[in-house]
């Protein structure tokens, strides 16, 4: 989808202003309220999208990146929503949605039946990778455009801004890119005077649950996460408190400052699925710690964790584990503290120490701008040609950001491990072909007369004259002319919008490919970690 389609999403926003309103819930310490009356929110929530691998991933399971946005759909929500009260739901979780379709019949119906909604921010060709992970301007601008397509309903319970990206020591540096969104997209909500709404992500259940938990909930408020989601899939049948590991999680979380709950449950490798973790998610020892949790999932599909099976006539019929998840939820009552008398002590996590099991450091990429973009495009002499497909923009980048070529590719990299980002890096990806274009020609002409045309590139690059507006110089001042600066005074627009050029980044799975980065098919900042190697190499050859 293109960025520049986000516009039409306003026109939607109307539509939620006249949508009846549901009591907010709003979030002290590490706890859920109803805002009118204080008393505690615990989640009872369905994962709710269909034709879409949840469960760790965030690719559609035919592997593809369409998807069915679930709450554009009215006449599912009219079938689906008596069901979802039959389980006592209160909360449904969606994975993607397309801001540019109208929700607004979906939202009254779920409004209307007491149920919040909760959805992630990406899609499946719009999400941070987590083997070549990039923050920038496409993202940024369908992120904001899911917040601008929700915000305005009271239902809206909050944001995803990452699930299971992060999930291996040797790819904790994605977190980084993840974190950013997080302090952007609260900033946003904040500049567009929504009410406050939370911004969270969602975590498996890995060797790096501590250190990840640790790091979006370390630093200053602004940076850090709202709530924590956690997906665990560890009580499986006639399993216990202690067997599951439940005991140890929630020892392990009674210190967290912030909500957490399960953001997916609900192991199947016994079914019909017993659901007995039910009493112990909404008992007296996990209620201090956990605001409840997100079953996996409403609609049956191959991965077969269905409470509800979709027909060819469109009818939905309940399955075995329907019965079960509601005769268990039907057993609990979990009470808490009213918000006037619940005094928060607990304190942000210390970050986690750097080490060969965590890599990801505390300094943060640039907030994406488009309008710091154009600028420095608007100052260069050499440009990439518009139209470009992706595979040319590889393998230009391929060639010019090789150390061999010569420094080119310092203002567009993103090192993850160090903190260092080139004021660039957030750009779309034919911005930053322009601009390693353009460094590769000054450096030419300026130390290889031979080459009599060094702005061509088979045809793909061409002259212009630079035409830097005056709003533009402090931000082209401040990049500097290597890019390696950090802009502060960047130009007033709107942070992620429409540039033209390759934008795209893709989703979070480990198996997807990556379109539209510099660097021999992986990301900015794997080129980052390239280009040093290759000249520790190069440095290596010189002394031999």
């Amino acid at each position: 989808m293109k960025s520049n389609s986000y516009a039409l999403a306003a026109a939607t926003l109307f539509a939620a202003s006249t949508v009846a309103q549901l009591d907010p819930i709003v979030i002290k310490g590490s706890k859920f309220f109803y805002k009118t009356n204080g008393t505690e929110f615990f989640m009872k929530g369905v994962a709710y999208q269909q034709e879409f691998a949840g469960n760790g991933s965030t690719t559609t399971t035919s592997g593809g990146t369409e998807y069915k946005d679930p709450l554009a759909n009215a006449t599912a929500c009219a079938r689906d929503i008596p069901l979802l009260q039959q389980l006592q739901t209160n909360t449904i979780r969606t994975y993607a949605i397309d801001p540019t379709q109208d929700h607004s019949e979906c939202m009254r119906m779920l409004t209307d039946a007491g149920i919040y909604v909760i959805s992630d921010l990406s899609e499946p060709a719009n999400s941070i990778n987590r083997d070549t992970p990039e923050w920038n301007a496409a993202l940024y601008a369908r992120y904001t455009a899911v917040v601008d397509s929700l915000a305005n309903y009271t239902n809206t319970l909050g944001f995803f801004a990452g699930n299971e990206v992060s999930n291996a020591p040797n790819n904790t540096v994605a977190s980084t890119f993840v974190k950013a969104a997080v302090r952007d997209i609260k900033a946003y909500i904040v500049q567009k005077q929504y009410r406050p709404i939370g911004v969270g992500y969602a975590s498996n259940d890995d060797e790096t649950r501590t250190e990840l938990a640790n790091y979006f909930n370390c630093g200053p408020t602004e940076d850090s996460i709202d709530f924590w989601g956690y997906n665990i899939y560890s009580w499986c049948g006639q399993s216990s408190y202690v067997e599951s590991k439940y005991e140890a999680r929630t020892e392990e979380f009674s210190s967290y400052n912030v909500p957490a709950f399960f953001a997916e449950y609900g192991c199947n490798k016994v079914e019909p699925r017993p659901f007995d973790e039910v009493q112990a998610l909404f008992g007296v020892n996990m209620t201090k710690v956990w605001s409840g949790g997100i079953v996996y999932m409403y609609f049956q599909e191959p991965n077969d964790y269905g409470l509800v099976s979709i027909g060819s006539d469109n009818k939905a019929t309940k399955l075995p584990d329907f019965t079960s998840l509601s005769s268990q939820l039907a057993k609990v009552t979990p009470t808490g503290p009213v918000a006037a008398s619940y005094s928060p002590s607990n304190s942000p996590q210390a970050c986690p120490t750097l080490d060969s099991s965590w890599e990801a450091v505390t300094q943060l990429p640039p907030t994406p701008n488009t309008a710091s973009c154009d600028c420095m495009v608007s100052n260069l002499t050499c440009v990439a040609r518009a139209g470009l497909s992706d595979d040319d923009i590889q393998i230009q980048f391929d060639y010019i950001c090789d150390p061999r070529q010569g420094n080119n590719c310092g203002g567009i990299l993103a090192n993850a491990s160090t903190g260092s980002y080139g004021a660039w890096s957030m750009c779309n990806a034919t911005q930053r072909l322009s601009w390693a274009f353009n460094q590769y020609y000054l450096n030419q002409t300026a130390t290889n007369t031979r080459n009599a045309n060094p702005c061509d590139f088979s045809g793909q690059a061409q002259k212009v004259s630079p035409k830097p507006a005056n709003s533009c110089k402090a931000a082209i001042s401040q990049a500097g002319a290597a890019g390696t600066g950090s802009v502060s005074d960047a130009p007033t627009a709107t942070a992620g919008g429409g540039s033209s050029g390759s934008g795209r980044t893709s989703s979070s799975s480990a198996a997807a490919g990556f379109v539209g980065a510099p660097a021999f098919d992986f990301g900015i900042l794997k080129l980052a970690a390239y280009i040093t190697s290759a000249m520790m190499v190069g440095a290596g050859m010189m002394l031999l």
